[in-house]
């Protein structure tokens, strides 16, 4: 499957505006001690701080990934196999 360089650049853009929303996510999440998750209730660090700790570790492994994908789409790094 091919895509054009207009498409990669589209969702290269798509997937740099997520990453202030991680990065706001996670500081919030520092700053006010509690995640949430989808819509349920917030996970406290106080309260859970094995499972508060997992998913800031999950949320910035996403911010990074995202980002590393932003960046290829856009700058064409190379990290995707071209066949």
């Amino acid at each position: 499957m091919t895509s054009s360089r207009s498409e990669e650049i589209l969702v290269g853009l798509i997937a740099l505006a997520l990453v202030p929303l991680i990065g706001w996510k996670i500081r919030r999440a520092l700053r006010d001690g509690r995640i949430s998750l989808y819509r349920g209730d917030p996970i406290r660090r106080d309260d859970r701080p094995g499972r508060f700790r997992l998913l800031l570790v999950l949320h910035a492994l996403a911010l990074v990934l995202i980002a590393a994908i932003a960046a290829d789409l856009l700058f064409d790094l190379g990290f995707q196999e071209r066949s």
